[in-house]
């Protein structure tokens, strides 16, 4: 694969990246409520994982063609951020350890994870990156095969964001760590975005 091609791929990809949203707030979040952000942030990029082998077998296409696939996917991502974010307002996390804390910690591990999949993997937005984006950088006369220039596309894609989002979350807990009221305006905050983000989601499909 022509080296440029994946530069500019990067740039644009890192574009996207760095935008905040759903999964920028579910990382802050996650920074915040646990003692370490690695189980959300692999959970999110356990989402990615399956929309990058979608890609890779060819099944995006036909996916993302399909209104009714993506009406519902997008009301089901929708439904399921409102739901996370009113849980961060309902529930903002507190930064006091206790005694018990790392096996909470290790115990919550798994759904930590799982929420962050389906937060990723419910998103409407990151089949329509697939779709949209990968197919403008991938060259059909190269000796690469398609399915392995889309596999290494969404091997870049899932290696920038689990650097964004680790940084974002480390530095969420890091900065904040000694300001509990700050911590819990920024989970707010971020609870807020998840359930603005799902409701402007549902209103498009209404509209």
């Amino acid at each position: 694969m022509n080296t440029t091609m994946l530069a500019a791929f990067l740039a644009v990809d890192l574009l996207l990246v760095f935008t905040p949203g759903a999964d920028w707030a579910y990382a802050i979040a996650a920074g915040l409520r646990d003692r370490s952000v690695v189980p959300a942030v692999a959970g999110l990029i356990a989402g990615y994982v399956g929309y990058t082998l979608l890609a890779v077998a060819g099944l995006v296409v036909l996916v993302a063609s399909s209104t009714t696939v993506l009406t519902a996917l997008t009301v089901a991502g929708a439904g399921y951020l409102v739901w996370l974010g009113w849980g961060v307002l309902r529930n903002p996390p507190t930064l006091t350890a206790t005694a018990d804390d790392s096996e909470v910690s290790a115990s919550s591990r798994r759904q930590v994870m799982l929420k962050g999949a389906g937060i990723s993997g419910l998103n409407p937005k990151a089949l329509l990156l697939y779709f949209s984006l990968f197919p403008q950088f991938i060259d059909p006369t190269s000796s690469w095969p398609v399915a392995a220039q889309t596999g290494l596309l969404g091997t870049v894609h899932m290696t920038a964001c689990a650097v964004v989002y680790l940084t974002v979350g480390v530095l969420a807990r890091t900065v904040l760590k000694a300001r509990p009221t700050a911590a819990r305006a920024v989970t707010r905050a971020s609870g807020a975005m998840m359930i603005a983000i799902g409701a402007a989601l549902l209103l498009e499909q209404l509209a």
